[in-house]
């Protein structure tokens, strides 16, 4: 815990993993929330800011942090989704990735949008990259 943020889930199965007692687990995570040296929301907005800076889109934050065990109310509170800054975002991995270069064909496109779509972009935030209509979907 002294490295990083962890989610009470988190932590919990690492305790788990180490076959601790379900009971003591739970008496360590009430007193660590009390002295809020754990706090999802805390976690929440430590890794978004961490993912992020990597060049992670929402659609893929959203997931990791699923499985991290956060619940969804508190991902969509932080997260945004729809925040123009994620327009910004979605720009500065494809110049990074592509160099500014646009795609010249539809080969070279649909890679362009895998990319952005592994990454966990929304399709709108692709769309609105390369301004196109006709902008393959990713999964949401």
């Amino acid at each position: 815990m002294a490295r990083r943020e962890h989610s009470t889930v988190e932590l919990s199965r690492k305790l788990q993993r180490k076959e601790f007692q379900q009971a003591d687990i739970d008496t360590v995570l009430t007193a660590l929330r009390q002295e809020n040296l754990l706090n999802d929301e805390r976690f929440v907005e430590s890794y978004l800011h961490a993912r992020r800076a990597k060049g992670y889109g929402p659609l893929r934050i959203r997931a990791e942090l699923l499985e991290r065990g956060v619940a969804q109310d508190l991902i969509e509170h932080q997260l945004k989704i729809t925040d123009n800054a994620w327009l910004e975002q979605v720009r500065k991995v494809w110049q990074k990735r592509f160099k500014n270069r646009m795609p010249n064909d539809l080969k070279s496109r649909a890679q362009q949008i895998q990319f952005l779509c592994y990454r966990g972009f929304t399709s709108e935030q692709i769309n609105e990259l390369f301004k196109g209509d006709d902008c393959m979907s990713c999964q949401q």
